[in-house]
């Protein structure tokens, strides 16, 4: 059943971006992931207000639920299209670099830290996995010190 569905949203997506075939090829990526990234970034936006309403603000629910269910659908829909259905470059533009890089970026996240498993690079998967968190949170740190600091 989810899985006719997800057929069905795709072949419909595939019909969409068959209409800007007649556009630059150059445009076609940029358009694609633009296309994706307006419906990802308000669906984070709102999810993270209705969570936030229905939870309480005392923990970041939305930011959580979406990282995972980001991830979730990132790799379904890797595998699904690049193992099952043979889709369009543009299509899996829109959704997953477009679609899920705005809805989280922690599910493109996830997914190189598993294409540098995949390719047996279990150090550097290591290195990229612990490292974006640590120093993400490090520059995050120094960011606030910088601002701070120019108050």
């Amino acid at each position: 059943m989810l899985l006719t569905l997800f057929h069905h949203v795709l072949n419909g997506l595939n019909k969409m971006l068959g209409l800007v075939s007649a556009i630059d090829p150059a445009l076609r990526a940029p358009l694609a992931v633009s296309l994706g990234a307006i419906p990802g970034a308000l669906s984070r936006y709102y999810l993270t207000l209705a969570f936030a309403r229905w939870l309480g603000a005392s923990f970041p629910y939305g930011t959580f639920v979406i990282n995972i269910t980001g991830s979730l659908v990132m790799g379904f829909f890797i595998t699904l299209t690049l193992e099952r259905m043979m889709t369009s470059p543009e299509l899996r533009l829109l959704v997953a670099t477009g679609f899920l890089g705005s809805y989280t970026t922690f599910s493109s996240y996830e997914l190189d830290t598993f294409n540098l498993l995949q390719a047996g690079n279990r150090s550097l998967a290591l290195v990229y996995w612990l490292g974006s968190a640590v120093l993400g949170f490090v520059g995050l740190e120094f960011g606030n010190l910088l601002a701070r600091r120019l108050s």
